[in-house]
């Protein structure tokens, strides 16, 4: 304790030392712009939403707390061509010099956006503030009244686009009594033009609608007319109406390369063919089948053009993996005296065959090992953009303090083989429902062996899913089959007496035996974000959701009883003698991200689970089980260390495991410097069992005890990020620890001993 207050002191006296130091490389005469804020008498605007239009930002912050990156620079000395002050400027940050045009351009702009709000008379001021060498800047705003919409009127000549508005008029942004607000009028003219783009104006943009606002005198109240101008190729030609384009006819065009000119002429082409009245043209061999081009095109000849379908073509042929890119290109068209276009979808083949190789460094529990694993991916397999892997995997493990085995040494080999299909397979669907769906189906096998010096351990598994999405913020996965088989051909005669044929743990008797696992369950996904992230931080406010449920058994069990199978020793039923699991799953997960700044978030996270045994089993399959602690849970807890309840462990890791799990975070992310991220948090969580165990003592959820079980954790951290992967290094420590009903160890965050209560974590990307 005393050298962790010596260090805090230190720390203290050295920010300080900087801090005054803040103005050392400010020139006479500037002034360090040491603050920026923005005041408005309107509780409607918030000021944080009107940052964005501030042309000049104060130094950055750590955690919106510290200049520290401005300090470290100030710590630099004014010879540049040292080393050390070369490196403290390149992590450092330069002083910000007030610049009284950056702050008029701000002025100015804060001052558009009020009057684009509706606030036609908002006035912007500018406050500042000098104290020695630093300036703090306020920006005033007095909104006054706004202006309000009296009447909303439309000028549009063309009746056919007329009435089309007219259908749509419910979903219109526009009503009598709103304010001018001028982002909602262009939003608008977006909105209608999206709308036609759907029903075959293809040569429609938004620069075709304007408005006239005509001012009451002596009111704030407007009266406001959309028009809709005609149509002309050029300023001068004479005005008509818009015209509607219907597709002519669609091509493929199979060989596309991006680098070449996009002109039809210069692509290079030996060969075509007609597949149910689709042209398909191909350089030497054609790669694709054409049922797969045709089946994911939402462009037919003869439907008017949809900007829509348009896009579900792109979204649909994005999906195959078997291609690189994909481009669209439409070209006009006279038939029979009306306007046409015809189609041309122009692929480009992605690499079809590829090979990986990954090495890994393990460390259980102490006990170091090596892994490494090698992988073949086929993108193309039946010529129908099917993918096929599969992966061979090795590890080794030296296991250290064992006393009464043959070996120390852990070994593991392993295959896995899957194929995707881009399509819905399944016998006896309707066409249209598939087409609804547009999932992909995989299939997939998995082999693992594993020998230890306790026992030796073989898994077999067979999958068969489905995967969609029609919206991207929204992943939806259902496993209709999986099926797995746990096989213990050998048991050390040391590890059956100690753990197994002593009645001492029916949990360890029971996962140490030959089981069958038939499951199906259902994933739900959403992320208001929808992938939009900017080097791996999300750029707004978003948040997800997961929710998953699976069920195992129910189908065996019926058949158990169909056919009144016989029960082996243990009560259970059995399949070719091996007994069966049975259990139902329920997940729910949900995270938000808060931005802060450019440079500072605030994320949360709460989450649960259950997993109920039934029927043929009184203990859910280790594998489905929960466990508490590590990087991804409760900070302060290594991984499988916490829980359940309040018991404190016996060294025998399927022990802390449990049926329910309830875990909670609340983080504070902030941008350091280069590729550096810092963050503060605090953890919450606990695992429990549904039933009372002999060998978990203190692990049984009972409502009247839980809220008192709930660990509690803090910590900091440090992200690398290297925008194609975040690189975590967490250090938490235990706040409140439930393995102590009262007394000092309950509450280490008011006696923290650096040794019990803090724990190291290594992690890749972020924890929620």
């Amino acid at each position: 304790m005393r050298r962790s207050f010596l260090y805090m002191t230190l720390l203290t006296m050295i920010l300080a030392l900087a801090s005054c130091s803040a103005t050392k490389f400010v020139p006479d005469g500037s002034y360090l712009l040491d603050e920026v804020a923005i005041k408005t008498d309107n509780k409607k605007i918030k000021a944080s939403d009107l940052n964005v239009y501030i042309r000049q930002k104060t130094n950055a912050k750590w955690f919106s707390l510290i200049k520290t990156q401005l300090y470290l620079y100030d710590l630099s000395g004014r010879d540049s061509t040292r080393w050390y002050n070369k490196f403290l400027r390149k992590i450092g940050d330069k002083p910000v010099i007030y610049s009284e045009a950056d702050a008029e351009r701000s002025q100015e702009e804060l001052g558009k956006v009020m009057q684009n709000l509706g606030y036609m008379r908002a006035s912007v001021n500018r406050i500042t503030d000098v104290k020695k060498k630093k300036l703090k800047l306020t920006y005033q705003i007095v909104s006054g009244k706004p202006y309000i919409i009296r009447h909303l009127n439309y000028d549009v000549s063309d009746n056919k686009i007329a009435t089309f508005m007219q259908k749509d008029s419910a979903n219109s942004l526009l009503s009598e009594g709103m304010l001018l607000n001028i982002n909602l009028l262009d939003a608008e003219r977006q909105r209608i033009t999206n709308n036609l783009g759907e029903k075959g104006y293809y040569k429609f943009n938004k620069d075709f609608i304007t408005y006239t606002a005509d001012t009451v005198r002596n009111t704030y109240l407007v009266d406001l007319t959309l028009h809709l101008l005609p149509y002309r190729t050029h300023s001068d030609d004479a005005p008509k109406e818009h015209q509607q384009y219907k597709i002519n006819k669609v091509s493929f065009i199979t060989d596309y390369d991006v680098l070449q000119s996009s002109a039809l002429s210069s692509i290079e082409i030996n060969d075509s063919l007609h597949y149910k009245g689709y042209p398909i043209y191909y350089k030497d061999k054609l790669y694709l089948r054409p049922k797969v081009m045709t089946d994911n095109l939402r462009i037919f000849p003869g439907d008017l053009y949809n900007e829509r379908e348009v896009q579900r073509t792109y979204t649909y042929f994005g999906r195959l993996s078997a291609l690189k890119y994909t481009n669209i290109r439409f070209f006009e068209t006279q038939v029979a005296d009306s306007s046409s276009l015809n189609c041309y979808v122009m692929l480009t083949k992605s690499r079809q065959q590829s090979v990986s190789f990954e090495v890994e460094g393990t460390n259980s529990a102490g006990d170091l090992g090596a892994a490494a694993s090698v992988s073949f991916q086929h993108r193309n397999l039946f010529h129908g953009s099917e993918t096929f892997m599969v992966k061979f995997r090795g590890a080794y493990e030296a296991i250290s303090g064992l006393q009464g085995y043959n070996s120390d040494n852990y070994t593991e080999f392993g295959v896995e083989t899957s194929i995707n299909f881009p399509s819905f397979l399944f016998p006896f669907l309707s066409s249209n429902f598939k087409d609804q769906i547009r999932a992909t189906t995989e299939f997939g096998l998995q082999y693992n062996s594993q020998l230890r010096p306790e026992f030796s351990r073989k898994v077999a598994s067979a999958s068969w899913s489905y995967k969609w999405s029609n919206d991207r913020r929204v992943q939806h996965r259902f496993d209709l089959l999986d099926v797995s088989f746990l096989y213990m051909p050998w048991i050390s005669d040391t590890f059956k007496q100690k753990y197994i044929d002593n009645d001492q743990s029916y949990i360890l008797e029971y996962n140490y035996k030959d089981r069958l696992i038939v499951r199906m369950g259902y994933t739900y996904n959403y992320n208001s974000a929808g992938g939009a992230l900017t080097n791996n931080t999300i750029a707004k406010n978003s948040y997800s959701i997961r929710a998953g449920i699976e069920s195992a058994g129910n189908l065996l069990y019926g058949i158990s009883h169909l056919f009144s199978l016989s029960k082996n020793n243990d009560g259970e039923y059995a399949i070719l003698n091996i007994p069966y699991a049975q259990y139902l799953k329920g997940d729910f997960d949900y995270a938000k991200s808060i931005v802060i700044d450019e440079r500072n978030s605030l994320a949360f996270h709460i989450g649960g689970g259950i997993a109920f045994p039934y029927g043929n089993a009184k203990i859910v399959p280790f594998e489905k089980q929960y466990f508490s602690g590590g990087a991804n849970s409760v900070r302060g807890w290594s991984v499988r260390e916490l829980g359940p309840g309040s018991f404190p462990g016996d060294g025998n890791f399927l022990n802390q495991s449990g049926d329910i799990k309830f875990d909670a975070s609340i983080e504070y992310r902030s941008k350091l410097f280069w590729i550096l991220q810092g963050a503060s948090f605090i953890d919450a969580g606990n695992i429990w069992t549904i039933r009372n165990y002999a060998n978990q003592p203190g692990g049984q959820f009972r409502f009247d005890k839980f809220y008192k079980q709930i660990a509690f954790a803090y910590g900091v951290g440090l992200r690398f990020d290297l925008d194609y992967l975040v690189f975590r290094i967490d250090g938490g420590m235990k706040a409140l620890n439930p393995v102590y009903s009262s007394g000092r160890d309950r509450y280490p965050i008011l006696h923290p001993d650096f040794g019990r209560d803090f724990t190291f974590h290594l992690a890749v990307g972020y924890p929620f």
